[in-house]
């Protein structure tokens, strides 16, 4: 566990970018990825061989339930943890979470949490503003938010800046929804801060997607849980299991 303070120079330029996560009608850019494109955002794609969970792990075992080849292969091999977002349909905004622990006999599931997306559902390729969330396979490494570090192994940063004014799409207010983040690393720098603007990919391509509390309703592109689940996501999360998050729609996913 470690603690991270933003210098005062990058809250200001957060506060005057906004966040893509906000999921008020007037936030900032959002949703969308490309699983595709290389870049500081998207995980490589991972040779099938040798099976990567232990000798005892067979090559069917290495897919994750639910999930297929085309992003069951960009799973990295040394991932010993996986969340796996998966969206009730391609233009829905509701979705389920599972915690996947990775053991010689295979994945082993966690319960399944209620979850929230995009109010528009899942893309392929994520642009700013276009209100889905990206489908791809993307590494978890930084975490902060507004109340104190809870006791997470990952680098956390306690700010301010995580408050979230104003209302979402279906009118509920948005306090609280920052009091618990976890960034995706989709167009970001891994190894930053949650607040970092900086978007390797271009500005054009979104960022800020986040897991983070759930605040009753749709967001503009990341993924949103109950706040004790995000509690128990951050106790939960190891960096030393490499922890990833697979996320997309359920026909998306089992491609």
């Amino acid at each position: 566990m470690s603690t991270r303070q933003p210098p005062v120079a990058l809250l200001a330029l957060f506060l005057l970018l906004a966040v893509g996560c906000r999921s008020g009608g007037a936030g900032a850019p959002g949703p969308g990825a490309d699983p595709r494109t290389p870049g500081a955002a998207s995980v490589a794609a991972a040779p099938r061989t040798p099976a990567p969970g232990g000798p005892g792990e067979t090559a069917a075992a290495q897919f994750l339930p639910g999930v297929g080849p085309r992003l069951g292969d960009k799973v990295p091999p040394r991932a010993r943890q996986a969340v796996v977002v998966t969206g009730e349909g391609r233009n829905s905004s509701r979705s389920t979470a599972v915690l996947y622990e990775r053991t010689p006999a295979g994945w082993r599931a966690g319960p399944g949490w209620p979850a929230r997306n995009a109010l528009d559902g899942w893309t392929d390729r994520h642009h700013a503003g276009d209100l889905r969330s990206p489908i791809g396979v993307y590494t978890l490494t930084d975490a902060g938010g507004l109340l104190p570090d809870p006791g997470t192994r990952l680098p956390y940063e306690r700010s301010d800046a995580f408050t979230a004014p104003g209302t979402g799409f279906e009118g509920e207010p948005l306090d609280g929804s920052f009091d618990y983040v976890i960034a995706i690393d989709y167009n970001r720098q891994p190894g930053t801060s949650p607040l970092d603007p900086a978007r390797p990919l271009g500005a054009d391509r979104g960022g800020g997607i986040w897991l983070h509390v759930d605040h009753g309703g749709p967001t503009q592109g990341c993924v949103s849980l109950a706040e004790e689940h995000m509690r128990e996501l951050l106790l939960s999360l190891d960096p030393g299991r490499h922890p990833v998050v697979v996320m997309g729609d359920a026909a998306s996913l089992a491609r």
